[in-house]
């Protein structure tokens, strides 16, 4: 009885072992294009290799949009790294795409190619086919000033890779009734 709660307890804390590695494993093998904000860096090629890994790998991309300068972008950071299992679900499901927009520069090209941003931080999600099938003003994330988890997690379950065609199905249809609805105005 002995031997086996030893064996028990030696197993369980490998697995904590094996499963902190794979944590930090994965904070190191991000992409530097999912971990910062870079207005040097071309978008436009940040974005073929994130959907290329994207494709690869059976995730979505999420572009987000921002800069260091934005508060609010700072505040999905520091939400994420105090929500591990969010971040590894997020990770885990999504290629993330940080895409600089500042006043040195906008990034006006590659920004032209998407829906108009809302405010700041703003997410796209993508394909790894490259369809746009989102645009998403983050403060749909907020819950009294403050991310919350369950729209995080919603959020994740909802637009993930294995929902594409419904999602994209979804997509079309509003966009169907917009063309109609302009068409008629």
């Amino acid at each position: 009885m002995k031997k086996t709660i030893q064996q028990a307890v030696a197993i369980f804390v490998t697995a904590i072992i094996f499963i902190s590695f794979l944590s930090n494993a994965t904070e190191s093998e991000l992409p530097i294009y999912s971990k910062v904000y870079d207005e040097q860096r071309d978008p436009f090629k940040d974005a073929m290799a994130a959907i290329t890994l994207a494709g690869q790998t059976d995730r979505n991309v999420l572009i987000e949009i921002g800069g260091d300068w934005c508060t609010w972008c700072h505040k999905i950071d520091a939400f994420l790294a105090a929500n591990p299992d969010i971040y590894k679900e997020l990770h885990s499901n999504f290629v993330l795409l940080k895409v600089s927009v500042s006043d040195t520069n906008e990034n006006i090209e590659f920004m032209s190619g998407l829906p108009p941003v809302l405010g700041y931080p703003h997410m796209y999600v993508s394909t790894g086919k490259g369809k746009v099938i989102l645009s998403k003003d983050t403060a749909e994330f907020l819950n009294m000033e403050n991310y919350s988890r369950q729209k995080w997690l919603e959020f994740i379950d909802t637009w993930k890779y294995a929902n594409n065609s419904q999602n994209v199905a979804k997509q079309n249809a509003i966009n169907n009734v917009e063309k109609t609805s302009a068409d008629q105005g």
